[in-house]
């Protein structure tokens, strides 16, 4: 029997070395798993970089892919997560037509509902935007599609922090610098 797939979140840090979001990405490529959404920032850590990456796996699959990264000599931390361990927010930007959105005022009572908000109003175009999880900022695309007034629309990667009072790579980093 096959373990039932769900939606991990990996948190990896590293140091700022070019070619380490390569070596990343290969761990999972060689385990022929799709990366769902992939954010990559500067830490709370100085010269430490955060990875956020989503994947759909089973638990069995993600702790060998977390091993294999945490493995790679510029990582110095790697932990996956379920999404009740972590604070988690994407955005969405939604393009939608000027036109169609002042012809048909239903589509600004569904931008209000979905506690979006207006950005930018030019002759053409309405920028809208949506800060929430992935199923809200999906689920105002559907909204909008359904009036088709959707001109474009992206979200942007998932970004995380755990719901510890620090970052657990600051523990981490602490007794190793206590063991030295």
């Amino acid at each position: 029997m096959t373990e039932e797939k769900k939606l991990y979140t990996l948190l990896v840090y590293s140091e700022n070395i070019a070619g380490i979001l390569n070596q990343i990405t290969a761990v999972f490529t060689r385990r022929q798993v799709n990366i769902e959404s992939l954010n990559v920032s500067a830490s709370s850590i100085p010269a430490v970089h955060k990875y956020t990456i989503t994947a759909w796996s089973d638990e069995d699959q993600i702790v060998k892919i977390t091993r294999q990264i945490e493995k790679k000599i510029d990582v110095v931390k790697a932990n996956y997560y379920t999404d009740d361990q972590l604070f988690i927010r994407e955005t969405g930007l939604y393009k939608l037509s000027t036109e169609m959105v002042l012809g048909n005022p239903e589509i600004s009572r569904v931008v209000r509902r979905f506690e979006a908000s207006i950005t930018e109003v030019n002759p053409t175009y309405v920028i809208v935007m949506k800060h929430g999880v992935t199923e809200q900022i999906i689920s105002l695309y559907r909204a909008l599609d359904e009036f088709g007034c959707v001109l474009q629309y992206t979200r942007s990667g998932r970004i995380a922090v755990t719901r510890g009072t620090q970052e657990e790579v600051s523990k981490f980093l602490e007794q190793r610098e206590q063991n030295h």
